[in-house]
């Protein structure tokens, strides 16, 4: 039977998040139960793409991405794939109408991915919005449930918290992309002269940006307000961990946050959110 394919998908791309992040795994949990899948096939197709241009070195990068992306529109317009992951994924773009445009920006940045490119402020911006800010858009689709206009209301929000996200993942992974790929993603940055004043004047850009996503995750449907909550949680904590260590530092070592410090900012979280603190 099919629905047996179909829920394979669904818990491979469930797998697939739980083995590459403990932090928006437990944010899943926080979701009302009918659309974690949905969520998870999200996070299980941009974790595929992300580690064809991050991790397979050896491989051709380029081919392999080419053929995830023929793939992807051979799944959406046939409605199902062989990949399990890709056929979760058309399964929940097909169920909850995301937005074709979103899929190909956030191909197109992985493309970027791709190329030695000289990141100024405009392509900054278009890396982040692919990368990033499209994927928040098309989580808050499945949030709003086909509501367009509380999914408008809320767009200018979801993007600013992906692209907090996303810039704090800059700066935990600053090392790493810069030695090992190659990349530096902020305008102009030279690595020569990262400093602590640098690196203060990145953090207000993404205080900003945190600030101005609460609001709107305030403003949520019960079924994933606090799950989104404690993503944000979890980030916030990881981005006050980085503000206190030094640029230096930084360019020496990847910032992670411990399991045991993640169950104490959800249990936290918990309080302030039940309290309406936050």
């Amino acid at each position: 039977m099919k629905k047996l394919f179909d829920e394979l998908s669904y818990e491979v791309s469930k797998y697939t998040t739980q083995k590459y992040s403990t932090s928006f795994s437990l944010g899943i949990l926080a979701l009302k139960p009918s659309i974690r899948p949905a969520i998870y096939a999200v996070y299980g197709y941009v974790r595929l793409a992300d580690e064809i241009v991050d991790s397979f070195h050896g491989y051709d990068k380029e081919k392999l991405l080419k053929r995830l992306k023929s793939e992807t529109y051979d799944a959406l317009q046939d409605g199902i794939s062989l990949n399990p992951i890709l056929h979760s994924f058309q399964e929940t773009v097909r169920q909850y109408d995301i937005n074709i445009h979103l899929i190909d920006q956030f191909l197109h940045s992985m493309e970027m991915d791709l190329q030695k490119i000289d990141y100024n402020s405009e392509l900054y911006n278009e890396y982040i919005y692919g990368s990033a800010e499209v994927v928040g858009l098309m989580c808050l689709q499945i949030f709003t449930g086909g509501d367009k206009q509380q999914f408008e209301k809320l767009k200018p929000f979801a993007m600013k918290l992906g692209s907090a996200f996303q810039k704090v993942n800059f700066l935990r992974d600053l090392k790493e992309d810069y030695q090992v790929l190659g990349r530096t993603y902020f305008p102009s940055l030279n690595m020569a002269v990262f400093d602590n004043t640098v690196k203060a004047q990145i953090e207000k850009e993404i205080e900003e940006e945190f600030k101005e996503a609460l609001q709107g995750i305030k403003k949520l449907p019960g079924s994933s307000l606090f799950g989104v909550y404690l993503a944000y949680r979890y980030y916030l904590s990881l981005f006050e961990k980085i503000k206190k260590t030094s640029s230096q530092h930084i360019l020496q070592q990847r910032i992670r946050i411990a399991n045991s410090q993640k169950l104490l900012v959800a249990f936290k979280s918990y309080i302030r959110y039940k309290s309406a603190y936050f």
